[in-house]
């Protein structure tokens, strides 16, 4: 307990399973909490569900630099500078083969994943202690190459690339920065991919990717929080630059 205490936390894509399950594990280690997402409604939901005097919300789009800003300013207002930035914000894109993919399908996918991650970076290290961790949101996908999915295996891979980048810049300021890897996790934003596939693959989407994981399961999304803490907390304070996998050995 206590491991984040007094700690202040931006989680954006904060109204989601992930971000959400983050939050209460984050306040029940002692931290201050800002959530960001786009729907005002579904962000005071998240908050009146948490119940604590150390959380909040701001609504914003992750890849537009103004708002972003202005989530950092709100969240340094009320408690001071940020010592954890989890990045967490995304959006599914489609299932098509690339000759079919949608352009604007497409930028707007790499521009939630991977610019938004940029964002953070870019105007969260100035409002940042040293000492303090960023974590982005990657996937299991980051490590494959699979078809019909073109827009969310490149932005996903991206993330790597722009992670080992600012890990080398904010290693002066002991910040750490590193990228998460959940594989398929029971929530509402896999199971509308997995319907989608199923529909194209003609058989149910849940068991075609239970098959490809080792431990023959989804994860919770407590399961990834956990994961996440370790990389806020001082248990991770001699970790940067790293791709965490919490796939059920699906990149295996």
């Amino acid at each position: 307990m206590n491991q984040l205490q007094d700690k202040v936390c931006v989680i954006t894509g904060g109204a989601g399973s992930i971000g959400l399950a983050t939050a209460k594990l984050f306040l029940e280690e002692g931290a201050k909490v800002l959530l960001v997402d786009l729907d005002p409604k579904a962000l005071q939901q998240a908050v009146d569900e948490l119940g604590s005097e150390r959380v909040g919300w701001k609504a914003a789009d992750v890849t537009r630099a103004n708002e972003v800003q202005a989530y950092f300013k709100e969240a340094v207002s009320r408690w001071g500078k940020v010592d954890v930035i989890f990045s967490n914000a995304g959006n599914a894109g489609q299932i098509c083969p690339i000759t079919e993919y949608p352009e604007e399908v497409f930028d707007r996918l790499f521009a939630v994943h991977v610019k938004g991650a940029f964002l953070n970076c870019k105007y969260g290290l100035p409002q940042m202690n040293d000492g303090g961790s960023i974590i982005i949101t990657s996937s299991v996908a980051a490590f494959r190459g699979d078809p019909g999915v073109v827009a969310y295996i490149t932005a996903k891979h991206a993330q790597i690339g722009l992670m080992r980048s600012v890990s080398k810049e904010a290693a002066p300021r002991r910040i750490r920065v590193n990228t998460i890897h959940p594989g398929p996790v029971s929530n509402d934003f896999q199971m509308g991919i997995e319907k989608n596939l199923g529909q194209i693959l003609q058989r149910d989407g849940t068991q075609f990717f239970n098959e490809q994981i080792p431990l023959g399961r989804h994860a919770s999304p407590q399961e990834i929080a956990r994961s996440v803490l370790y990389l806020a907390s001082d248990q991770s304070s001699f970790t940067t630059g790293s791709t965490l996998a919490v796939d059920g050995g699906m990149s295996v």
